[in-house]
């Protein structure tokens, strides 16, 4: 009987080894499928690179600093076609 249930729990010890294993490949697998799903949703959509936005912001700010620059220039000549 000892050597029978010995052979019970080896085969079980293999049975679970092996469903183990099995798992873990499924769980490769559903990972892959979902990483893959998701690159494909990103590409769809219309989203920018960290690298875009802070190129189209640093343009941004550059706009804002000429646009206040040149506002200032027209005060200046207003206020001076205003004297005379």
């Amino acid at each position: 009987m000892t050597q029978t249930t010995g052979r019970i729990f080896d085969e079980f010890a293999k049975l679970m080894t092996d469903a183990a294993g099995m798992a873990q490949g499924v769980r490769r697998e559903v990972d892959g499928v979902v990483r893959a799903q998701a690159e494909r949703i990103l590409r769809d959509l219309d989203y920018v690179t960290r690298e875009e936005f802070e190129a189209v912001r640093e343009m941004a700010v550059k706009a804002r600093e000429e646009n206040e620059r040149l506002a200032g220039r027209l005060e200046a000549l207003e206020a001076k076609l205003a004297t005379n």
